[in-house]
């Protein structure tokens, strides 16, 4: 824990975020380091006034150790950026968050995740698409993504546990916190049967408005896509939309009534691009996750030549976009996708959007780039 202890003193520090938190790593090394440097240090590395003035104040008066022990009482998981299980999904975001707090537990399953958010105003159109769509995604293996809001968040939440799937909650207070508070029962439920809490906010944090675009764009760091049900035209759903093209993923709408509006956002959506969702197997077939459900009982494919090697052994569960695959490999873009496109006809990588690929089966031996297996002729 005495590292973690400062992973969680920097957290609790206003104003010191992803951005920073690099530069204290990567000037000393070590987050402990950082907290015991001088003034004059800190301020070489970036942090103004106002954040060394806020840190200065943890610093010097809030009790550290009696909240690490507040934390290591609570049941409750800290992952950090050097955590192996911190989620592949959100590491890959820019300035994805130094820390997450998780009650419940995150699988590697969840890396299968598409957002469902809309209005907290729904009507019983979107109350019913909602629990269809739901009931198709988790069907398939897909862990379901939302922020525990009134609305469509909250029947998103409960249609995945009733039928069975996992759900993640990604919160815009502490974890110590449930808002709003008539969703304490759905945030145990959550937690109890089928998923987990998430939040990069520290203890004790209340839910104020300037959390819930950070909240949103989470939500939309968690998955290979958002799909947004119902939304008028300055709802916070729209703002997961929009961090979840920066982070290139996948944005999905549902059309609605051209006079309701809780439609006018989702149907200027698809005017301006988004994909139109009338079934659940508009998603899963953009997305390609049909595989899901096989990939706990499938089996090993080696590579059968040099140019298959070389890409698979820069893919994992890890979605890795086709541009990084030409930095790694040196290989030209051209060659990648056609090796790509047969490599996904044999069943040994899947596309999950945006040009991302990842690897249909992790358990087989692992190859340098350039070094094909024995067999390979």
């Amino acid at each position: 824990m005495s590292e973690l202890k400062y992973w969680l003193g920097f957290n609790y520090v206003s104003g010191i975020g992803p951005a920073k938190i690099q530069a204290l790593l990567g000037h000393f090394g070590t987050l402990e380091n950082a907290w015991v440097a001088p003034d004059g240090r800190l301020r070489d590395v970036g942090l103004d006034a106002r954040a060394l003035q806020n840190f200065n104040d943890v610093r010097e008066n809030f009790d550290l150790d009696g909240y690490v022990r507040q934390v290591e009482t609570s049941g409750v998981s800290v992952l950090t950026w050097e955590s192996s299980d911190y989620p592949d999904m959100l590491r890959e975001i820019p300035a994805a968050p130094p820390v997450l707090f998780v009650r419940g537990r995150l699988e590697p399953v969840d890396r299968w995740a598409v957002a469902v958010v809309g209005t907290r105003r729904l009507t019983a159109y979107g109350r019913q698409v909602t629990s269809d769509l739901v009931a198709g995604l988790v069907g398939n293996g897909i862990t379901v993504v939302s922020g525990l809001a009134r609305g469509i968040d909250a029947v998103a939440h409960r249609a995945a546990l009733e039928h069975g799937g996992r759900t993640i909650a990604v919160l815009a207070c502490g974890i110590d916190r449930v808002y709003p508070p008539e969703h304490r029962d759905l945030a145990r439920e959550i937690v109890a049967e089928r998923g987990a809490l998430v939040t990069d906010y520290p203890f004790g944090s209340k839910p104020d408005s300037n959390h819930f675009p950070a909240r949103n764009r989470l939500i939309s760091g968690l998955a290979l896509g958002v799909v947004v049900v119902e939304a008028g035209e300055k709802s916070g759903a729209l703002i997961t939309s929009r961090y979840a093209l920066e982070q290139n993923r996948e944005v999905f709408a549902v059309p609605g009534n051209i006079h309701s509006p809780v439609s006018l956002g989702t149907n200027r959506l698809i005017q301006q691009g988004g994909k139109l969702v009338l079934r659940v197997e508009d998603i899963l077939e953009e997305l390609n996750l049909r595989m899901v459900a096989e990939q706990a009982v499938a089996k090993v494919i080696l590579p059968e030549t040099a140019e298959e090697a070389a890409l698979l052994s820069h893919l994992s569960s890890h979605p890795v976009h086709v541009d990084e695959l030409g930095r790694q490999t040196g290989m030209p873009i051209s060659m990648i996708s056609s090796t790509l496109t047969v490599m996904e006809l044999k069943g040994m990588v899947q596309a999950v959007g945006g040009m991302n690929y990842v690897r249909m089966r992790e358990e087989g031996p692992t190859y340098d780039a350039g070094d094909p297996p024995a067999d390979a002729g």
